[in-house]
């Protein structure tokens, strides 16, 4: 129950990461080239005459220009960083991380298992390790009270996706090698499915 939880949250988080800061991009994109289209339109209008479209173009610039998202970028690489780190915590559970193990199936199976559960603790190891450095870094930028540049958001706020990626991604490397200690089996990724279309086809064949 705990680890569906966990499993539900970590995805939740990274989708909720990813369409937020591709709300953000999209609307400083559009906000930026409706600046600078407007320019264009006051000027191409008020040299063909047209000073009623001219106004019309004016006031579209200024209700653009009054809306600052200078924040937008900074805010959308943070977003990036945190989706990140729980993104490669998530791929370790459900094995999308591309790894070349064409020497490690050609080995007896021992010897396999064996290689498989080394690189799994050793993924462990390094991922606490960087999730034990980014807790001090985190530590030490709040005593220093540093913020953003322009959001002025307390920046142990954003290192914290350091140690927190990195303790989740040690925890799903102990899963993955507990389950293949037990059952056999490891996380595998086929990129050539897509949830539902299975289940779609099925029903159209009925």
């Amino acid at each position: 129950m705990i680890l569906r939880i966990l499993d539900r949250l970590e995805e939740t988080i990274i989708a909720t990461l990813i369409a937020a800061a591709t709300l953000v991009v999209f609307v400083a994109v559009v906000q930026r080239y409706g600046l600078s289209h407007a320019a264009a339109l006051v000027a191409w209008s008020k040299a063909q005459g047209f000073d009623g479209l001219a106004a019309i173009a004016k006031q579209v610039f200024l209700t653009l220009n009054a809306v600052r998202l200078t924040w937008a970028q900074e805010l959308a690489i943070f977003m990036v960083v945190w989706m990140a780190k729980f993104g490669a915590a998530y791929g370790v559970r459900t094995g999308i991380h591309v790894g070349v193990d064409i020497l490690v199936n050609s080995l007896p199976p021992p010897q396999r298992r064996a290689v498989t559960l080394l690189a799994l603790f050793a993924g462990a190891l390094f991922t606490a390790v960087i999730g034990t450095l980014g807790a001090a870094l985190v530590l030490h930028i709040a005593e220093m009270g540093q913020t953003s540049a322009v959001l002025e958001i307390p920046m142990w706020v954003v290192y914290l996706a350091v140690p927190l990626g990195s303790y989740l991604m040690c925890f799903r490397f102990l899963q993955v090698a507990w389950r293949y200690a037990t059952t056999g089996e490891l996380p595998a990724h086929d990129p050539t499915h897509v949830e539902g279309v299975e289940a779609g086809a099925e029903e159209a064949q009925r």
